[in-house]
């Protein structure tokens, strides 16, 4: 679409939502682009929108309408995900392989999608190869309609703090790390908002805090693999949002933020005026990394203390204070799909699903896997394949077993990991770690309700444990070594989503897959339409569209 009709597009929808009543419009031009800082002192090439190193912030409103226009002027393929917005019958503008063809380099295209009935801190980034290990992320927040109260007084201003680990290769550099067959090992530092202070009182400040006053800050880890704890020096932080759920309202001195994972906090600015340091650190590693910001008072003088606290140790602590965790269920705001599921203890399992990951090195490639299955991304997306009606020229279904055996990983298969649930039912998913590292996953499409993770290994009598009162809906759940998870959900939003680990190695080599919610009416009730700027490439090229939705 050229920069004129892109222009007319936004006049025309701008017009008919004001003359329809519909949501409002927001229209953003985003410039991708390579540029050369020096995140970590040394200059690298990181990905650039609109010159900005994090991207810029996105701004909404709940049932806003988004349209981003993205101009890829990369040498590489691209494509935008956007983390944790459920894209409510429209898995058409997830942003992921599964379901998008990338968007060429030298071209653009529109992404257009509605935040419908969702509140919280979010982020997006570049999904394609290891792209956002070289930036290309940004915050993306949706607020609460004027009409709908938030559980807290609206605070003094609003605040989007990125923390995350950071290479100093470059994004090609790593990627050819893991198709010869090697790891992506230690990162060389943590980063704050894209950068990482020095503490020798040249630092400028990140934020700035009126004294009295109390600010929101929304802490996401954009990183590639490192669990990180967060901290503000002297300050507790009082924990009011974790990824779109209002929750009983704690104060914590630290929290720990696994990759993916977006938390909301209310800090009141009631100490000595001066520079104060928020540190991120990272967690369960051999060697700790850290990044710190400085938070300046608007009448402070004197230099931020040098003591700066040490995180917390081992993952017992982060365990309980999964634990500690809970839903405000009093709170007024967007309730998940279908409304009454928050009642999800008293809903009927239809369906369990236990996944276990695992780690093959066979002939001296890695790979990832999940329940043996190690996936592969197609040149035709394995959403256009089954919209278009050929799923078996592209991939074979549920190739994966729901109950895996005990020996599911001594041998790994590469291949296209796709299952398939019925619509509208409610199922369980348990997530199996036999690895020494934390993994971290995200579900596309969804909310869920978090509502387990005990050491061991899980059986039927574990439900006992659950929590099944209170218990988080978000989008992501962490899994410590040797332990399980447990989540629950009802899959009423029809597409093709994606399941994987947030660790961007685990991701690439294959640890992932996807999730076809197919409606049995083919009604724009329950799934929109292939939208009319749709990227069509693979084995669909060429083939007469299906007859629409009606």
């Amino acid at each position: 679409m050229d920069r004129v009709m892109y222009l007319f597009l936004l006049c025309f929808l701008a017009t008919m939502s004001l003359i329809q009543g519909e949501d409002p419009y927001f229209f953003f031009t985003w410039n991708v682009t390579y540029g050369t800082l020096s995140p970590l002192g040394t200059p690298q090439q990181v990905i650039l929108i609109n010159n900005e190193f994090p991207g810029p912030n996105i701004n909404s409103t709940s049932n806003n309408n988004l349209l981003v226009n993205v101009f890829n002027n990369l040498d590489e393929p691209l494509l935008f995900t956007w983390h944790g917005v459920q894209q409510r019958k429209n898995c058409w503008q997830d942003g992921v392989l599964g379901t998008n063809c990338p968007i060429p380099p030298g071209t653009n295209y529109t992404y257009h999608f509605q935040v419908k009935d969702q509140i919280g801190s979010y982020f997006y980034y570049p999904f394609t190869g290891l792209h956002k290990a070289a930036g290309g992320f940004g915050g993306l927040r949706i607020n609460s309609r004027l009409l709908i109260p938030v559980p807290y007084d609206d605070p003094e201003d609003d605040y989007t703090v990125l923390i995350g680990d950071w290479y100093t290769q470059s994004h090609s550099a790593l990627r050819k790390f893991l198709d010869s067959g090697r790891s992506l090992g230690r990162p060389q530092g943590v980063l704050i908002n894209g950068k990482s202070a020095k503490g020798d009182g040249s630092d400028q400040p990140l934020f700035t805090m009126k004294p009295g006053k109390t600010y929101k800050y929304r802490i996401c880890n954009v990183g590639i693999k490192d669990s990180l704890n967060f901290m503000i020096q002297n300050h507790p932080m009082k924990l009011v949002e974790v990824e779109g759920s209002h929750v009983v309202q704690i104060n914590y001195d630290s929290l720990d933020v696994h990759v993916g994972q977006c938390f909301g906090v209310l800090v009141t600015a009631d100490k000595e005026p001066k520079d104060y340091y928020m540190i991120a650190t990272t967690r369960f590693t051999n060697t700790i990394l850290k990044g710190i910001g400085i938070i300046r008072y608007t009448n402070g003088n004197g230099r931020a203390s040098p003591e700066i606290p040490k995180a917390p140790i081992g993952w017992a602590w982060s365990l309980n204070q999964f634990r500690s965790f809970r839903w405000n269920l009093t709170a007024s705001a967007a309730r998940p799909n279908p409304q009454g599921s928050y009642h999800y203890g008293q809903i009927n399992i239809t369906r369990t699903v236990k996944l276990i990951n695992s780690v093959s090195r066979g002939n001296n490639k890695l790979r990832y896997a999940l329940n043996g299955v190690s996936h592969v991304d197609t040149d035709t997306p394995v959403k256009l394949a089954e919209y278009f009606g050929i799923p078996d020229k592209v991939f074979k279904y549920d190739s994966i077993s729901d109950n895996p055996s005990p020996n599911v990983e001594t041998s790994v298969s590469v291949q296209p990991n796709v299952i398939k649930f019925k619509f509208r039912t409610f199922i369980e998913i348990i997530f199996e770690n036999h690895e020494k590292t934390t993994q971290v996953y995200n579900l596309d499409g969804y909310a869920f309700f978090a509502v387990a993770i005990e050491p061991g290994t899980w059986s039927p009598d574990k439900r006992k444990n659950y929590n099944v009162l209170d218990a988080i809906s978000r989008h992501t759940i962490q899994v410590f070594p040797k332990c399980w998870a447990a989540i629950m959900l009802s899959f009423d939003n029809a597409g093709m989503w994606n399941l994987r680990s947030e660790h961007a190695e685990n991701r690439y080599l294959g640890q992932q897959l996807y999730i076809s919610v197919v409606s049995p009416e083919r009604s724009l009730n329950d799934e929109y339409n292939i939208p009319e700027n749709c990227i069509i490439c693979g084995a669909v090229k060429g083939l007469p569209k299906p007859a629409p939705n009606t």
